[in-house]
């Protein structure tokens, strides 16, 4: 059985890193508006389970729309020191999956996007407030609930 390490020391190192992941996920989310991704959400996900941090969820319009967007988050981030761990779905580009450990970057097309409904799955996840990140790229921030 085992327990989770409560100690101060621990949950302020905790709280950094997950800080540290929706930072990260705040530049990957500029970069999709950059490439006119739509309906950009971050979910911070800490609370609710300790595999990962956060979900960027973005909808693109075409494949190439969705292997641009995923190529340059890819980038970035790795310039800013993060792992991709894995990348699923490049090929099929329906639902590009990006795991980096404490972010995962979900780009899917408007059908599987719908259908998988991340949102609606992890709906107790609190919202991170992105609209001064996609305000200076001149998109909107996610109408949906």
């Amino acid at each position: 059985m085992s327990t989770v390490n409560s100690d101060p020391t621990t949950l302020a190192n905790n709280a950094q890193t997950v800080a540290d992941s929706i930072e990260s996920a705040k530049v990957a989310a500029r970069i999709a508006a950059e490439n006119k991704g739509q309906d950009i959400v971050l979910l911070d996900l800490s609370q609710q389970t300790s595999i990962f941090d956060c979900f960027l969820i973005v909808t693109g319009t075409s494949r190439r729309q969705l292997h641009a967007i995923a190529e340059e988050i890819d980038r970035e981030l790795k310039q800013r020191g993060e792992t991709r761990i894995t990348m699923s779905g490049y090929d099929e580009s329906q639902w590009i999956a990006i795991d980096y450990g404490g972010i995962i970057v979900h780009l899917f097309d408007q059908e599987h996007r719908q259908y998988y409904d991340l949102e609606g799955l992890w709906g107790d996840a609190r919202r991170v407030d992105l609209e001064a990140v996609l305000t200076a790229t001149g998109a909107r921030p996610s109408n949906r609930n």
